[in-house]
């Protein structure tokens, strides 16, 4: 079993920065694919950024070039930095890993982008 616990979610106001850390029970080096989804109000679960494999990222259309994914391996922790936040940012942020076919979501932390 992988534990993900999230933390660094809040308010902020519209074109600030947050930085979400998610600490892992399991490297998030070795494990297939690592990233961040989220949950906006009312809408549904979508892919913010992933890492697969050794180093391929992905974003989604909505936060490239604002938002960036990066982990430290002795720290076993991934981050999501979120730069020129909007209001649409707000959401329900999960981090998210697979390992050996398996997924695995943390229990979420909130962001909140007020205009």
């Amino acid at each position: 079993q992988v534990q993900l616990v999230e933390s660094g979610g809040g308010l902020a106001q519209a074109g600030g920065y947050l930085r979400l850390s998610c600490e892992a029970s399991r490297s998030v080096f070795t494990s297939q694919i690592v990233g961040w989804y989220r949950r906006p109000p009312g809408k549904q679960r979508e892919l913010v950024a992933a890492i697969v494999g050794l180093s391929t990222t992905s974003y989604g259309d909505s936060v490239k070039g604002r938002f960036t994914i990066s982990r430290d391996r002795g720290a076993n922790t991934l981050y999501l930095h979120m730069n020129s936040l909007k209001p649409e940012d707000t959401a329900v942020y999960y981090c998210y890993l697979r390992d050996q076919m398996v997924d695995y979501y943390g229990q979420g932390t909130q962001v909140t982008v007020s205009s």
